[in-house]
């Protein structure tokens, strides 16, 4: 198993997860590679979501030559991926390779780094646009945002996803790296969802981004500044 339970996270620890987050990182990964990275490291962690959290069952296959047992992973047609734009568009492109059946959400939200944090820690949020698909008790939910910093955006986000929906069978933070603060932040308000991430990294700087972590992803997926 490469999901680690590390009190406030969970882990994930295959080897091309961790290679991938560390070309990421690299100021010298230009843009390319960088959104190209990003879409493989949501295609892996989408895989190691299929390992650690579904269920499989058996089924009786007819080979060529006989019946025989085979065994197909359940819930895969109850799927929902939410994408916290814009840097998770290439995170989720890659979510999606594992899960191409998914139904999908879509949120814009960003924070007002000109306002700062508050005395708690917290930037104010924006929510620009909410389109989400109906949630039901069956469903894996998957809320993607590479970078979990405060836990000011995701905590916004996850307050539309789970506004009037029934809790789902598994509702997932997808993140590549994490700072404490954040992780601690949607733990407290959100206890039910199970927080996972690439990397937890060292702390936020006073502007609130995380170190070492790896830039603004989305300008690095997008070229812009």
């Amino acid at each position: 198993m490469t999901i680690e339970d590390r009190g406030d996270a969970y882990l994930v620890t295959h080897a091309l997860a961790t290679d991938t987050l560390t070309k990421l990182r690299s100021v010298e990964t230009e843009q390319v590679a960088f959104r190209k990275g990003l879409v493989k490291l949501g295609r892996i962690c989408g895989y190691e979501i299929i390992d650690g959290r579904m269920e499989t069952q058996y089924v009786e296959v007819q080979t060529p030559l006989e019946k025989t047992m085979g065994e197909r992973v359940k819930g895969l047609d109850d799927v929902v991926i939410i994408n916290v734009l814009r840097a998770a568009t290439p995170f989720v492109e890659g979510l999606l390779k594992a899960f191409p059946r998914a139904r999908q959400g879509v949120i814009s939200a960003s924070r007002d780094e000109e306002a700062g944090r508050n005395e708690d820690g917290e930037f104010p949020i924006t929510i620009d646009y909410v389109k989400l698909p109906e949630i039901n008790e069956e469903d894996t939910v998957i809320v993607a945002d590479p970078m979990l910093a405060t836990g000011s955006t995701m905590n916004a986000v996850l307050d539309h996803v789970t506004e009037q929906a029934p809790d789902p069978e598994h509702l997932i933070v997808l993140s590549a790296v994490s700072a404490p603060d954040g992780l601690i932040r949607v733990g407290e308000q959100f206890p039910e969802a199970d927080l996972l991430t690439v990397a937890i990294d060292d702390h936020l700087d006073d502007n609130g981004f995380i170190v070492p972590g790896l830039g603004d992803a989305g300008d690095r997926a997008f070229r812009t500044t």
